[in-house]
């Protein structure tokens, strides 16, 4: 991408607009206790191609940068929670090997899969994470505890999996998938932000791998991993969350979550109309 080594005014504008993405992460994470994987990876995917990011790599670069900024934001808030009690660590040790594997599975696939397949896994999952968002009654559970056996390690191989697969860390699928079993909101939150460490370590270390040498990257890439969307993105969303978690309790909450899962469905139907538009159905 020349287009941008050429026009320090492009470039410029670029990293502002990364520096926005993480302000706006960060306080909608704090807002909703949701990871910022959610925001990040929609809000670049719209933003990219005004950059000159080609179709074949906008969701590699979306998904690849936003799994590299959640391993430091993970190491921070995963210390924070454990120092408030709200992490539980019998459930990670019992659960992290599962998690850990359906990441690795789904770093392998994400990292070489066609850009549209990824585009059509995150609009289908963002669907259903809008659904819960706007629909969901608070203290509605499944049961009380997660399942035991191989069935708790295949939820959470699935929650590996999908998560690495979209960029996101714990909090999108982990925080409804425990919260659906009975577990307290802060325990709930402050396990999955830990989990979101295990999900976002492999999945950087395989996008960034899959992505060298790839013609088409924009400047101050490693791999799939763009190190301005990384510098920009990670100090602003940690200066933001708890902007947001401070706010959260001053505004009507039940809106602005109904108005995020507007933008989050919107964002969505987007991507599956692109998709199926690229694969000729449309």
């Amino acid at each position: 991408m020349d287009f941008f080594a050429a026009n320090p005014a492009e470039l410029a504008a670029f990293a502002a607009a990364l520096l926005a993405t993480g302000a706006v992460a960060g306080l909608l994470a704090g807002l909703l206790g949701v990871g910022g994987g959610i925001v990040i990876v929609p809000i670049l995917y719209n933003l990219l191609p005004f950059l000159g990011v080609q179709e074949s790599t906008l969701m590699h670069i979306a998904i690849g940068t936003s799994l590299a900024t959640i391993v430091p934001t993970s190491i921070v808030s995963a210390r924070a929670h454990y120092k408030r009690g709200s992490l539980d660590l019998d459930l990670i040790k019992s659960w992290w090997p599962a998690v850990g594997a359906g990441a690795l599975i789904g770093a392998w696939f994400g990292s070489g899969a066609d850009a549209r397949v990824l585009t059509g896994i995150f609009g289908v999952v963002a669907v259903l994470v809008s659904l819960n968002m706007a629909t969901r009654k608070d203290g509605a559970f499944l049961r009380d505890g997660l399942p035991g056996g191989i069935i708790k390690q295949l939820i959470g191989f699935v929650l590996g999996g999908i998560s690495v697969t979209m960029g996101i860390g714990g909090g999108t699928l982990g925080v409804p998938t425990l919260s659906a079993f009975n577990f307290p909101i802060r325990r709930a939150v402050g396990t999955a932000s830990l989990l979101g460490l295990v999900i976002a370590i492999p999945g950087t270390i395989a996008f960034i791998a899959s992505g060298i040498g790839h013609p088409d990257l924009p400047p101050f890439s490693i791999g799939y991993a763009n190190m301005i969307g990384f510098v920009m993105i990670v100090p602003t969303t940690m200066l933001m969350a708890p902007v947001g978690a401070k706010i959260a309790n001053t505004i009507n909450a039940r809106a602005l979550r109904i108005a995020f899962a507007v933008f989050l469905a919107i964002t969505a139907a987007r991507m599956l109309y692109a998709t199926a538009k690229s694969f000729g159905l449309m």
